[in-house]
């Protein structure tokens, strides 16, 4: 009942078809509303308004209050709490208002077109459709060499469960949830190492913005280690924190360490087998542009499909796949999605890079204009906020829109549909 499964449902409800969907948690809203996206917004935006106050001088303030108040963090948490329950009787109301069955167990197949429902009390009741969308979601990769005690060494779940901001810091990976993390405990004072095996944080971004990107890292005092993998994670002799050995043998320490090197799909209990599908070498479950299976009536949807593993694009998905299901008029593409990446500050891009540009032999002209030259800039402080336009050097058209500073996410969009028209 994520953003993509929710999706799927409510477009097959107003396509006419008769829907249920089932939930295995007691709650509905999937990793994005319960313990993924909407809880880190809530630790994000405590964080950020900590880091604008950076730029009138408050962030010393601001940040002693936010390690040494327990109230701080515990109301950031509060304030999550209750978005979450407002957010979920918001999708609870709407579900039933399309007239969508929600059934509370735990899904799996007895052969293609049936499911055996598990629920809360061990009944279990088979179900059987035209079609079935697979929107699982996924979960923190979690490996078993890694001691995880949701205390010390944390995941992307369990680390929004805290409370009490850490000393200091190691994050262990260099994609999305490792950034954006680095950069909210960062700008709420505490001591962040990141330690990645690649030579760059967030290598697929366009150069520019990640040149940019670095020096927002340098300004937070993060302190990169890359090139660097972790050959053992252990807690402290003392138990009051954590030692990261390199390959050549070198301790890092500190109070806390976040693993975050991916995530992995919740195929779990759902037996592929018994509907003839089967998952790849990596575990995941290949799918057509319309995110059908090798089954086409079964589709899979949002993280379980892989990347980009954004809500906004799960429930892009959900829609298009229950419109291809039953015949309906899908809308038109609108050309690429946007993405975004939530550390301080935003980045967000839609289109191509330079460097995928220049692979491709484009003549292409590249403009670049900063937050800082002008007078909003200057007023909020965003001294590093960089937009970068990449244009048909011949048509004008626009074929890349990068964005790196406040509210990036929401003025991408401005880009898009440059691009759609």
């Amino acid at each position: 009942s994520g953003p993509g499964g929710q999706a799927a449902a409510i477009a097959a409800a107003q396509l006419g078809k008769r829907v249920a969907l089932v939930e295995r948690k007691p709650y509905v809203g999937g990793v994005s509303l319960q313990t993924g996206t909407i809880p880190s917004k809530a630790l994000r935006e405590a964080a950020y308004l900590t880091s604008r106050a950076a730029s009138l001088g408050m962030r010393g303030a601001l940040q002693r209050r936010a390690a040494t108040e327990p109230g701080f963090l515990a109301a950031a948490l509060r304030q999550k709490d209750r978005v979450v329950e407002s957010k979920e009787a918001q999708m609870l109301g709407r579900l039933m208002g399309e007239g969508v069955t929600l059934i509370p167990g735990e899904a799996g197949f007895v052969d293609a077109h049936t499911l055996a429902i598990a629920g809360p009390r061990g009944e279990v009741q088979a179900l059987s459709a035209a079609v079935i969308v697979l929107a699982t979601g996924s979960r923190p990769r979690r490996p078993a060499d890694v001691p995880f005690d949701r205390e010390r060494v944390l995941d992307s779940t369990s680390i929004l469960k805290i409370r009490r901001l850490p000393d200091s810091l190691l994050v262990v990976g260099g994609g999305v949830i490792a950034c954006e993390f680095a950069t909210m405990f960062a700008a709420l004072g505490t001591h962040v190492t990141l330690v990645d095996s690649h030579a760059r944080p967030l290598a697929y971004l366009d150069a520019d913005i990640q040149a940019e990107l670095a020096g927002e890292f340098h300004d937070l005092g993060i302190e990169l280690r890359m090139n660097t993998r972790a050959a053992s994670i252990a807690r402290t002799e003392q138990g009051d924190g954590v030692v990261l050995i390199t390959p050549d043998g070198e301790p890092l320490q500190a109070d806390a360490l976040l693993y975050a090197l991916g995530r992995e799909p919740n195929y779990d209990g759902l037996r592929l087998e018994r509907a003839g599908l089967l998952a790849d070498d990596q575990g995941w479950v290949r799918i057509n542009e319309h995110h059908q299976t090798a089954q086409s009536h079964i589709y899979i949807v949002g993280d379980l499909a892989g990347r980009p593993s954004l809500a906004a694009t799960a429930m892009e998905q959900g829609r298009r796949a229950a419109h291809h299901a039953f015949g309906g008029a899908a809308p038109s593409s609108a050309g690429p999605l946007p993405m975004a990446v939530y550390t301080i500050p935003e980045v967000s891009w839609v289109g191509e890079t330079e460097a995928e540009l220049q692979a491709r032999d484009a003549r292409y002209v590249s403009g670049r204009a900063r937050y800082g030259d002008t007078a909003r800039g200057q007023i909020i402080g965003a001294e590093h906020g960089l937009l970068k336009l990449l244009v048909d050097r011949d048509s004008r058209a626009i074929l890349g829109v990068h964005i790196l500073g406040e509210a990036a996410s929401e003025l991408v969009h401005v880009g898009q549909m440059a691009m759609a028209c």
